[in-house]
């Protein structure tokens, strides 16, 4: 595998609390599992990749940042962000215009509550993954295979 990775895979605030925080909606698959479910397929594909999960957007939006400087493409899961942050599309803009993002979310945020409706992301992303429970992860990377 190469040093950098080639996608980095971001998760927003609340993300750790996976198998812990309302499973009836987002199940009892922790961030780790995730991550290692990634890992495998992105082994499988060849392609490197890099796990970053923060709940504060600043740091989110300067490992944007660093992926930008980097030329990685990213895959995000901005959790409640997704709904708030202008500051974080921006970041995000300048990998829109090069490398791509993929949006995700385990739940089908259309089906739930009417302020979960809106993405101040999608108008920019790639392609937005939702509702498909965590494959949407490894929908996202193999997007980018």
């Amino acid at each position: 595998m190469p040093h950098a990775p080639g996608v980095v895979i971001i998760n927003g605030p609340n993300l750790n609390r996976l198998g812990k925080r309302q499973p009836e909606v987002y199940g009892s698959t922790t961030l780790v599992d995730i991550e290692n479910m990634v890992a495998k397929e992105a082994e499988r594909l060849g392609i490197a990749v890099d796990f970053f999960q923060s709940n504060i957007e600043g740091e989110l939006i300067e490992r944007i940042h660093r992926a930008a400087d980097d030329g990685h493409a990213v895959i995000i899961n901005p959790g409640g962000f997704t709904h708030t942050s202008v500051a974080l599309r921006d970041s995000l803009a300048e990998i829109a215009d090069a490398q791509g993002f993929i949006e995700v979310h385990i739940s089908n945020v259309h089906a739930r509550e009417e302020f979960r409706h809106h993405s101040y992301l999608s108008p920019i992303a790639a392609g937005v993954i939702a509702g498909l429970g965590t494959y949407g992860y490894v929908a996202a990377l193999r997007y980018f295979a």
